[in-house]
């Protein structure tokens, strides 16, 4: 899987089928890649979640055509996704600045939107700092909480604030969170059915102790993992390998692919702060064409 011409047949596919009901499961199968690490992917490389580009597609659509024929509001709402006139006139009033009826005769006012163009570098990808190990089944432990993909970059610094600020000490005693090392690992999991949301934990490795209430466990398979070191504060250095993995790793790495729908963040002790606070992305990964 080379993740330049993955993104560019998923481009290539969202256009052809830009009118039709697709979701996120659509376009992952078509391109041969599960949803999980598409919509990370997806959204590192480009810039946009899938559904922000869809919709800023169609919204861009939708102004051309109102301006050049004589559609109605109402079937240009249900043409381009829209239940209703009134959430399609919210939604292209806020992409464009303006309502649909302020366009006409004014099309300076349209904002563009024009199909992706995928041409990514990958110089340099061969000089990231990270091992390949192969490790056996483990178990990690940990508070859960289901995140949208939608809101991710949101909603999981949120939910780490939270825990620092120890707000889930309420229902689960601190000393606990310290034997089993809660903090350790952020850990995002495929949910399985629900292709919009996926699980994220905030864990560490469970030693097969009497599971206390409010925690939860996971078993991540045996893998072969790819271990990036991250150098630097956070949540900078971290987001700034994980952008460099897509853009660079993956698309110019001839030998690995990404395997099943986890990854690892690892934290150790020290000043998240630190200039060089040191931290991981674990990526599980397989021999290309295996």
């Amino acid at each position: 899987m080379d993740w330049t011409e993955t993104l560019k047949r998923a481009v290539n596919y969202i256009e052809e089928h830009l009118l039709d009901n697709i979701n996120v499961n659509d376009i992952a199968e078509n391109v041969y890649v599960s949803s999980f690490h598409f919509q990370r992917g997806f959204k590192l490389m480009t810039g946009y979640t899938l559904n922000e580009y869809i919709k800023g597609r169609r919204l861009y659509l939708a102004a051309l055509e109102f301006v050049s024929s004589d559609i109605k509001v109402i079937d240009l709402a249900y043409k381009y996704g829209y239940d209703t006139p009134e959430s399609f006139t919210k939604a292209f009033s806020r992409f464009h600045g303006v309502a649909p009826s302020q366009l006409k005769g004014d099309t300076k006012k349209i904002k563009p939107f024009l199909p992706l163009k995928i041409s990514i570098s990958i110089s340099g990808g061969n000089e990231m700092d990270y091992v390949i190990e192969k490790m056996n089944c483990f178990k990690v432990i940990g508070i859960e909480k289901i995140i949208s993909y939608e809101t991710s970059y949101q909603e999981i610094p949120a939910f780490w604030e939270e825990f620092k600020r120890g707000d889930y000490t309420k229902q689960i005693p601190q000393e606990i969170i310290n034997q089993f090392h809660i903090g350790e690992f952020g850990i995002c999991m495929n949910t399985g059915a629900n292709k919009d949301n996926f699980y994220y934990m905030i864990g560490g490795i469970y030693d097969g102790k009497p599971v206390p209430q409010g925690l939860n466990v996971f078993e991540i398979p045996s893998a072969v993992w790819a271990k990036f070191r991250c150098s630097g504060s956070l949540p900078g250095a971290l987001q700034a390998v994980n952008t460099k993995i897509y853009k660079e790793w993956l698309p110019g790495n001839p030998h690995y692919e990404l395997d099943l729908g986890v990854n690892l963040e690892y934290y150790s002790i020290g000043e998240i702060t630190a200039s060089n606070y040191k931290s991981e992305i674990w990526l599980p990964v397989k021999e290309r064409g295996t």
